[in-house]
């Protein structure tokens, strides 16, 4: 991954690395609309397949407005990561603020064992340019 913002967590062997990008073009700051994308791997260290089922977010903007989005795995997909491999991909959110921070949950399975299990998504800080920085 680049040099955009990165923000990282492991939980047991699957760790989840987010990178943030600030989205100009889409961003209209006269309109209160402030726009990222973020792309995200998911890599899985462990010795078995594991695959995505659903996500869970929170989404908090400058004015600490909590939004919850959940719903059936990333991007139209429940991907499946084999042992070893990683999963990529991009998405994006709009803010009514030009700031705020997001995180969530992945809901997991082993499909050998039927095992669920929940992934941290690290929360990662949303910054836009037009917002002198701020520590989250």
């Amino acid at each position: 991954m680049d040099n955009a913002p990165c923000f990282e967590a492991t939980t047991d062997d699957v760790r989840v690395v987010v990178q943030t990008f600030w989205l100009d073009d889409q961003s209209e700051p006269d309109e209160h609309r402030y726009v990222w994308a973020y792309r995200i791997r998911i890599e899985n260290h462990g010795a078995e397949q594991i695959q995505l089922l659903r996500r869970s977010w929170r989404i908090v903007d400058g004015q600490g407005r909590i939004d919850r989005v959940e719903g059936d795995g990333v991007v139209g997909e429940q991907p499946v990561i084999d042992a070893s491999a990683s999963f990529e991909y991009m998405s994006g959110a709009a803010l009514e603020t030009p700031t705020g921070f997001m995180g969530g949950t992945y809901h997991m399975i082993r499909p050998a064992s039927r095992e669920q299990f929940d992934v941290n998504i690290p929360v990662f800080s949303l910054d836009s340019p037009h917002q002198r920085a701020v520590l989250h």
